[in-house]
């Protein structure tokens, strides 16, 4: 009688002599959290904050002491610091319908974009018609479209339709050149939405106008919210556009400052506050919509 020795499966043991080693820049990456790296990243945005704060300090301070020292020297002076800089401002005339001429370009231009942008988006991702591939490639080719390259036709066709020179024809303008991107952006998003989100309201009896109204454009808050702080700031700050197509009664803020600057060439002072509150204005919005700001420029990183 045989004896069947059974030998059992050895177990291969693997030993870990310790992890493997990382790079440089994966040992700073490792350490973005530590305390003493996120101190550094505050000193650093407080470095650029630096002529922030400049331009705050002069536009607050008279213009004896912004000619006898620099603005620097209010931080240890703070009696130095008065609002009759912007009490001047407000009453210059100029300056005041300027900024009410911004305001007016700047809201038309950032709802119609948005609206219309967000329109065709939804056309073009959900529903079918011919030509829509060819319509999408036009749009991705007006991306690349130079603004100057525009600015004499355009002023020819302004002058044919007698709005030269008139608010509407700035607001139309940056419609033009902000719906591309517009288009774009959103077409991207929304086509990351599921589609048995739009199938299901199909089938409860929605029509598309309900869909987009009462599903698309809910989901799609912060993609709208970044397109309309990116807008806003573009057509807020904007001075080639207007220089070209505004009278001297519709000129924005950024012209108004801009034609000013020889007359206010010794009154540093009331440039500054011009200049401060020209940028307030969009920090205000930027800060209102930062938290949909943020979800939209990542929307789509975990799709």
């Amino acid at each position: 009688m045989s004896t069947t020795n059974t030998r059992s499966p050895s177990v291969v043991e693997v030993s870990v002599s310790g992890a493997p080693r990382r790079g440089a820049v994966s040992r700073l990456v490792g350490r973005l959290g530590s305390g003493v790296l996120q101190l550094a990243l505050v000193l650093v945005a407080l470095f650029w904050m630096v002529p922030v704060l400049g331009l705050m300090l002069v536009s607050l301070r008279s213009e004896a002491a912004n000619t006898n020292s620099g603005w620097w020297t209010a931080l240890l002076r703070p009696t130095e610091l008065t609002l009759d800089n912007y009490r001047a401002l407000v009453g210059n005339e100029a300056i005041t319908q300027s900024f009410l001429n911004t305001v007016y370009i700047s809201v038309p231009s950032t709802v119609l974009v948005v609206g219309i942008g967000a329109l065709a988006a939804y056309a073009l991702v959900w529903m079918d018609f011919p030509g829509r591939d060819w319509i999408m490639v036009a749009v991705v080719g007006l991306l690349v479209l130079p603004i100057q390259a525009a600015l004499i036709p355009i002023s020819q066709l302004y002058g044919a339709m007698g709005v030269f020179g008139s608010i509407t024809g700035v607001v139309l303008f940056h419609v033009a050149f902000g719906l591309p991107f517009a288009v774009f952006l959103l077409r991207n998003f929304f086509v990351g939405i599921p589609r048995d989100l739009l199938e299901a309201a199909r089938m409860d009896g929605a029509s598309e106008w309900r869909i987009f109204r009462g599903v698309v454009l809910p989901v799609a808050r912060p993609a709208l919210a970044s397109l309309a702080v990116f807008q806003f700031l573009w057509v807020w700050n904007d001075m080639l556009v207007a220089l070209v197509f505004t009278s001297p009664e519709s000129a924005p803020l950024t012209v108004a400052l801009r034609s000013q600057l020889r007359q206010f060439g010794t009154n540093v002072d009331l440039l500054a506050s011009g200049a401060f509150l020209s940028m307030l204005v969009p920090l205000l919005v930027f800060f209102a919509f930062q938290r949909y700001f943020v979800q939209g420029v990542f929307a789509g990183s975990t799709k």
